[in-house]
C-alpha cells in the first residue's frame, strides 16, 4: 500500500506542474496546432530529453525497477504507415478534443466537467479496440 501512497503523491505532483506550466490549458493546444507558439514544443522536447537522459543514467547505474527487475527497453518493431496512421489518429484526436490523454483526468480537477465525455469517448475507443486487436494488423 505504501508504493501506490508514493505514486499518488507523485500522480498529485505531476498534475500541478501541467496545470501551472499550461500544458492543460486548451488555448496553448490551439496555439500548438496552429504553430503560433513554442510553448507546448518547449515543454513536450524538455519532458523528451529528460526522459532520454534520465533513461540512460538509469542504465548506466544500472537501477532496477519498483518490482526489483532491471530496466530494459523492449525493441519494437520498424515501420513507417503504422506510426504515421497512429499518430495522425493521435493526434486528430487531441486537437478535437483539446486534451491528451495524458491531462484529461486532471482536467476534471481544475473543474473542467465538460472533458468527462471526452474521458468516456476515450474509454470507449479503447474497449472496441480492445475488441478489434486480434484483427489489426500490428
Amino acid at each position: 500500500m505504501g508504493k501506490y501512497i508514493k505514486f499518488f503523491i507523485v500522480g498529485i505532483f505531476f498534475g500541478i506542474v501541467l496545470v501551472k506550466s499550461e500544458a492543460v490549458s486548451w488555448y496553448r493546444i490551439f496555439e500548438m496546432f496552429k504553430f503560433q507558439s513554442f510553448h507546448m514544443y518547449g515543454i513536450i522536447g524538455t519532458a523528451v530529453g529528460t526522459g532520454v537522459i534520465l533513461l540512460l543514467i538509469s542504465k548506466q547505474k544500472n537501477i532496477q525497477t519498483t518490482e526489483g527487475t532491471t530496466l530494459r527497453v523492449p525493441l519494437k518493431d520498424r515501420g513507417f504507415t503504422r506510426y504515421i496512421l497512429g499518430g495522425t489518429i493521435f493526434g486528430l484526436g487531441w486537437a478535437l478534443s483539446g486534451a491528451c490523454p495524458g491531462p484529461m483526468y486532471i482536467l476534471i480537477g481544475t473543474g473542467a466537467f465538460s472533458i468527462i465525455i471526452v474521458i468516456a469517448a476515450a474509454l470507449l475507443g479503447t474497449y472496441v479496440y480492445g475488441l478489434l486487436k486480434d484483427k489489426l494488423p500490428h
